[in-house]
């Protein structure tokens, strides 16, 4: 399993756009081949940073995901949003 975390800051103005955008496309990655989880979480001190923490079978997993249509139109609608460039990174669990 590969856990992923996308951190986001976003300008004030564009968080409510960012949170439809999310809340409208979700699911449909909830739904991609490979994908077990996927949560939303946003900073406890600074309300306009959110991150994404998701779940996936593999690595092959996530990048099929990131060669998808989906992504294509999600991934260039958030970062239109973005007050800073966000900060990506894979782990696996150890345990």
């Amino acid at each position: 399993m590969l856990i992923r975390v996308v951190r986001m800051t976003f300008a004030p103005g564009q968080v409510p756009a960012f949170l439809a955008l999310f809340h409208s496309s979700e699911n449909r990655i909830r739904q991609q081949p490979g994908c077990r989880h996927l949560q939303l979480w946003q900073d406890a001190d600074q309300p306009n940073v959110y991150c994404t923490y998701s779940h996936w079978d593999s690595a092959a997993a996530l990048d099929a995901y990131r060669k998808s249509s989906l992504f294509g139109e999600v991934w260039p609608a958030t970062k239109r949003l973005f007050a800073a460039p966000p900060l990506a990174f894979s782990v696996a669990p150890v345990l």
